[in-house]
């Protein structure tokens, strides 16, 4: 008898045919051929492993006494005798005889084979019942977990190719399953940050070591808009030989765990922001650098540009003031987050501007609440001042734009507007109400730096109505004055200078500061300078008029003053000089360097209780005498006695006239801070003519 002839042909085998598959060899496929009569012609090395037999204990041996067991083989018989002459295959399973004796159930696949010569076999191919039901089992299993499971599963190829995919990565990923299959990772999910996904997915493949809980963030393949947050893990995959088939890609949801976490992180930005705001801003009482600290912090956390402007009329009159007319802004202070054409559309800083009616500063002034443009999609023209302004922030990439009042004691007094290009994520309801913050505690502080420039514009007007104008020239002498108010943020004080004409060619000088600052301490600086010239036509002396000028500064409580009075007479060039608390006066001798007078001074004026003592100087013609207050040399960090002698060092011989002695102290002498006022006044000995007028015909 013939056996059946051996498949033919070996193209397929050299042509691209795939490797070998690993289950046959976990199913340990066996296969036996059994001729007509009975008898076996074939048996397989698996046959040998799962009956027990060897290939000579089978070959040539009847099948169904040597594997059946009696009570089975007449069944055996006869579905052999059925395969062999109906030619149907059966399957199924059936007890078997092992060579130990024992009952093994198979799993049995039976077919009927024919030869070139017509000549009829049986091929049996069997293998272990359980371990087919294991397979079953462990298949089933995988399906239901891999369908059923809550997290995304995949299987991609070494193409990367999606080969199996569960509903729920195609519920994650927007894509059908069958949009997955067949298709390589980066055609489902083309954005940006799946590109680093993809390499990674590459060097599992080719290095084996796992990407374990990589999160990515990102659009889905349906919705490019909106993102959405995974934690992703790849595996290689393997055969039981180490052949590599591909990678599996388990995707879990985290998307809201990664928006709580953003929501969180914003909630610390915006409490870390608006306590830099309200560390940062208002720290002094200047309305243009106020406005400058707001664009400070704004910049660059919450937005790339930003403007704070104020009503014009806010800056002059301290009102709103809003008319028919569009309003008028003075723009204050404008921040660009880095370099870019945009700030060409912003009004400079010191500009005035109007607004057309749809642009949210001139909506946000009319409705006093805040203009969110989510996204500008195109219409610059709505948030540009003009047309070319427009063109420069498409250009630029703006595409978010929110505008925010300034409210200050429930008056609306300005517009912050601010912009993002380079940032991607528009504005949204969290950032207006982080502005909103921003934007009401520095509101406040701008209207007090308003407020105070307009009190303290009205004291230094007072202040400077108050001091009288000195005639240069009085006998025997030359007088030089100067008043600095405050610098900076600081208030008016209460300075003054005076001299006096006496009788008898005399001539009173003096000097005082009232503690205080502001239009209070103007005004009791008035009434003491007058005080002080009605007291002086008495002719009393110095420490008299000191002694009456302190009962009227208690009458003033609380405040008090230092004050210097002396009195110079030419005819005897004698001066004689009492002080209330008042620094030490300069004095300048041809030839010698300067030196402080050393005067008994006294307690300031409304202290009381205190007797004032008189010093006496001789006054020779081209000396000089420096009276001032304590605003040109004092400091908030540095010791008087150490200002004093810097004051002495600006001084040197030749001296000039009084006038160059003037200016060259304020020159010389600038206060950085400009904390306080500055009173100086400079007296100059010259030489009496014999009818008693000084040298250039004056009395």
């Amino acid at each position: 008898m013939s056996r059946a002839e051996q498949p033919s042909g070996r193209a397929g085998a050299e042509d691209g045919a795939a490797g070998p598959s690993g289950l046959m060899d976990l199913l340990g496929v066996a296969a036996v051929l059994v001729e007509p009569d009975g008898r076996i012609d074939m048996w397989s090395p698996q046959a040998e492993e799962l009956f027990g037999y060897t290939r000579a204990e089978a070959v040539g041996e009847y099948a169904a006494p040597l594997l059946l067991h009696p009570e089975h083989r007449q069944f055996g018989l006869r579905l052999f005798a059925e395969v062999m002459v109906t030619g149907r295959g059966w399957a199924g399973a059936m007890p078997v005889r092992h060579k130990d004796g024992s009952t093994r159930m198979i799993e049995l696949r039976t077919m009927r084979l024919t030869d070139s010569d017509g000549a009829h076999f049986a091929l049996g191919l069997a293998t272990d019942r359980s371990t087919v039901r294991q397979m079953e089992r462990k298949l089933a299993l995988s399906e239901r977990l891999v369908a059923q499971a809550p997290i995304g599963l995949s299987v991609l190829d070494t193409d990367l190719r999606y080969l199996a995919v569960n509903p729920a990565l195609a519920a994650m990923d927007g894509v059908p399953v069958a949009g997955h299959l067949g298709r390589r990772f980066r055609d489902v999910l083309p954005a940006e940050p799946y590109a680093g996904v993809e390499a990674a997915m590459r060097r599992v493949l080719e290095g084996g070591a796992p990407v374990v809980d990589q999160q990515v963030v990102g659009p889905t393949g349906t919705d490019r808009d909106e993102e959405r947050a995974w934690n992703m893990s790849l595996y290689r995959l393997e055969d039981h030989r180490g052949h590599v088939l591909g990678i599996a890609n388990v995707v879990v949801d985290v998307t809201d765990q990664f928006r709580a976490a953003r929501r969180a992180d914003r909630a610390q930005q915006r409490l870390r922001l608006v306590a830099s705001g309200s560390s940062r801003i208002g720290t002094t009482l200047e309305v243009e650098r106020t406005a400058q600290e707001l664009a400070d912090v704004v910049v660059p956390d919450l937005a790339d540009m930003v403007a704070v402007d104020l009503l014009d009329s806010v800056l002059q009159t301290g009102r709103t003031g809003l008319g028919e007319g569009p309003p008028l802004f003075r723009a204050l202070a404008v921040k660009t987050a880095y370099p870019t054409d945009a700030a060409q559309a912003i009004v400079p800083p010191g500009h005035l501007t109007t607004y057309h009616a749809d642009h949210p500063a001139a909506r946000c002034i009319r409705t006093r609440s805040p203009q969110l443009i989510t996204h500008v999609k195109g219409d610059f023209g709505r948030i540009a001042a003009d047309p070319a302004a427009a063109r420069l922030l498409e250009r630029a990439g703006v595409h978010t734009d929110m505008a925010v009042p300034l409210i200050a004691r429930g008056e609306i007094i300005g517009v912050m507007a601010l912009a993002r290009a380079r940032n991607p994520v528009p504005f949204d309801d969290d950032d207006v109400a982080l502005a909103l913050e921003l934007a009401s505690s520095a509101a406040l502080s701008m209207d007090n730096a308003v407020l105070h420039q307009h009190i303290r514009s009205t004291a230094e007007t007072l202040q400077r109505s108050l001091l009288p104008r000195l005639e240069p020239r009085h006998p025997g002498l030359q007088i030089a004055a100067r008043y600095r108010p405050a610098q900076a943020f600081s208030e008016v004080g209460g300075d003054w200078y005076d001299a006096i004409p006496l009788d008898g060619d005399r001539t009173a000088l003096t000097v005082g500061d009232v503690m205080g600052s502001g239009i209070p301490a103007a005004t009791t600086m008035g009434r003491l300078r007058t005080a002080t010239s009605t007291l002086a036509d008495l002719d009393l002396g110095p420490s008299l008029i000191l002694t009456h000028l302190d009962k009227i500064a208690r009458s003033l409580d609380p405040y008090l003053a230092t004050c210097l009075y002396a009195v110079y007479d030419p005819h005897t060039r004698r001066l004689v000089a009492a002080s209330a608390g008042h620094l030490p006066p300069v004095f300048l001798k041809a030839g010698r360097p300067p030196r402080l007078l050393d005067l008994r001074v006294g307690t300031p004026l409304g202290v009381g209780g205190v007797a004032f003592e008189t010093t006496t100087l001789d006054l020779q013609p081209g000396d000089q005498l420096i009276l001032y207050t304590d605003g040109l040399v004092e400091t908030r960090h540095d010791p008087i006695d150490e200002r004093l002698n810097f004051l002495l060092r600006q001084l040197s011989p030749p001296y000039g006239s009084v006038e160059e002695t003037c200016d060259r102290l304020l020159r010389r002498l600038p206060h950085p801070a400009g904390h306080d006022d500055v009173a100086l006044l400079v007296a100059g000995a010259q030489p009496l003519q014999a009818d008693g007028t000084g040298p250039y015909g004056a009395r």
